[in-house]
């Protein structure tokens, strides 16, 4: 049997090796001949059933195979297969409704440590979409019948095979009028770009661009964000920049979860005051111009919380924080309506859940706009310091000053509010002594290191020592069970369900412990049978 071993995800997209014997591995993403992979599987009979046949048509006509294993909507898919073989998926790539629902019955059902084929659909303008949809392996059946239609293939469309002489490629198939080739290459181009982008950590940002010119691509771009199917493969951050180039960025899950956190797991430093900036294009933000000049006037005297599209609010003690601090946003000045009226909702949200004595709003434009119906709606009164559009005008900063006058000074523990949204427990920093150069910090009780920030993320990652404040995030591995190393997911007995790819994770078993940072979430931890499920940083046994 196949065996493949993700190697690293990205949403729903991975990296990965198939094994296909001792001396074979496939690294993939991949388009391959699929005739010389599965050389039986032209002889596989009742494999391809219609996606929307019935179950009472599957029970009788269906048959799963070899390897690869086919797949369907209303049928039990083989739990040992390697790959799995998506038959007929070429017939919903325009129907991105079907499409969305499909994926999300037969995932819901197959392991996830197994590869994924998707045979006789990808050409190079859908390639993309279909890796960030968690599609491993591909053929050239679809482009060598576009080949034989005479369609010249490009990842902007297809187009009439005369478009080869006109200078737009010049790979070897272009250079030799061969149209077969040149389409292979294209779409081998294609995967091979997915592929980097996936394992920069941006193949959301790629496929953004690469879906601008296909309405259906678009259409289910926008589906997979309203959708809730696929939040345990959501990573509970990144280490890449976030690019907000497109329209649908402000509809991305991670957003979604930076916020959901926010609600449901944050609670400011204070309630008295709050002071409501803008943000600044430099991450963090208080290493700006600007922002060192707010902080200089606010004087820790209210908290600050910094009001931002693509992500709404970002409390200062949170600014390191994916997305917060990765995230890059064409800067005009002017929020259209479908804009506000999103942002306008997450302003909301927070301010009814963290409700303050005094609201200051120091912002001017779009934002401005944004804070004031989400105030009418929710009733609250705002105090207004920029009265002439120009935040870091002296009249705006003096105007501030006086606003805050007689406030009393509470200092920003950053610490404590990143513990509380990552963790969501409410862990006691009183006394810690933070030591180092911000953002990369040490965090120390008398000569005790608890804790470090990781400026990747934002995160906390904390010491053995540290763990000792904290009582989720917890893998326990089976009895018997000796790592080597990092923890592979056969190892893992239990594990806190809200772990995520990203997380920082405490491990314990039989004499056993050890710090490190989660590569699958909870759900995939327990359901593979391969693969690495903890990177380990530090053990003690």
């Amino acid at each position: 049997m196949m065996q493949f071993d993700v190697r690293k995800h990205d949403f729903l997209a991975r990296t990965g090796n198939l094994r296909v014997n001792a001396e074979q591995i496939i690294h993939t993403p991949a388009v391959l001949d699929t005739a010389e992979l599965f050389p039986a599987l032209h002889k596989e009979m009742l494999t391809n059933l219609p996606l929307s046949a019935p179950a009472s048509d599957a029970e009788k006509y269906f048959m799963r195979g070899q390897e690869p294993s086919s797949v369907h909507p209303n049928a039990v898919p083989d739990p040992e297969a390697g790959v799995y073989l998506f038959s007929n998926w070429n017939t919903v790539l325009d129907d991105s409704k079907r499409f969305l629902e499909t994926m999300e019955g037969m995932y819901a059902k197959i392991r996830p440590d197994a590869a994924r084929y998707a045979p006789a659909a990808a050409l190079p303008s859908n390639a993309a979409m279909l890796v960030y949809c968690g599609f491993d392996l591909f053929d050239y059946t679809a482009v060598d019948l576009a080949s034989v239609q005479g369609k010249f293939l490009l990842p902007e469309g297809e187009f009439d095979a005369s478009w080869m002489d006109k200078g737009i490629c010049c790979c070897e198939g272009c250079r030799t009028h061969n149209l077969k080739l040149h389409n292979r290459t294209a779409l081998e181009r294609e995967i091979a770009l997915a592929g980097l982008w996936l394992e920069r950590g941006q193949l959301r940002e790629f496929v953004e661009m690469r879906c601008r010119l296909h309405a259906p691509q678009v259409e289910l771009l926008r589906r997979i964000d309203r959708s809730q199917a696929f939040d345990a493969s959501l990573p509970a951050v990144r280490s890449s920049r976030f690019m907000a180039n497109a329209g649908e960025s402000i509809n991305r899950r991670e957003i979604d979860l930076f916020e959901e956190r926010l609600i449901s797991r944050y609670h400011p430093p204070r309630n008295d005051v709050c002071v409501l900036l803008p943000c600044a294009s430099r991450k963090p933000y208080s290493l700006s111009r600007s922002h060192q000049m707010f902080v200089k006037v606010v004087d820790s005297r209210a908290h600050e919380v910094i009001v931002t599209s693509p992500l709404g609010v970002v409390p200062r003690d949170l600014e390191l924080v994916y997305p917060a601090g990765h995230y890059d946003v064409p800067a005009t000045g002017f929020w259209d309506a479908e804009e506000q009226r999103i942002l306008v909702e997450r302003v909301s949200a927070y301010l009814d859940a963290h409700r303050y004595e005094r609201i200051i709003c120091h912002l001017d434009g779009g934002a401005r706009e944004v804070v004031l119906e989400a105030a009418k709606r929710l009733g609250l009164s705002l105090e207004c310091t920029c009265n002439d559009e120009r935040p870091l005008s002296q009249e705006s900063l003096r105007a501030l000053n006086a606003a805050l006058d007689g406030c009393r000074k509470v200092r920003n523990d950053f610490i404590h509010g990143t513990l509380l949204w990552q963790f969501g427990e409410d862990v006691d920093t009183k006394g810690l002594v933070v030591k180092g150069r911000y953002p990369q910090v040490k965090v120390l009780l008398k000569k005790q290191q608890l804790f470090t920030t990781d400026p990747s993320t934002g995160l906390i990652r904390p010491t053995h020592e540290g763990w000792e404040r904290i009582s989720g995030y917890r893998i326990k591995i089976s009895p018997g069970f000796v790592p080597q190393g990092d923890i592979l997911a056969p190892g893992v007995a239990e594990c806190d369900p809200r772990i995520r790819e990203g997380d920082e994770v405490f491990v314990t078993g039989e004499n056993y412990a050890a710090t490190g940072k989660a590569v699958m979430s909870a759900e995939e931890m327990l359901a593979s049978n391969r693969g690495v499920a903890v990177k380990v940083r530090k053990t003690r046994k």
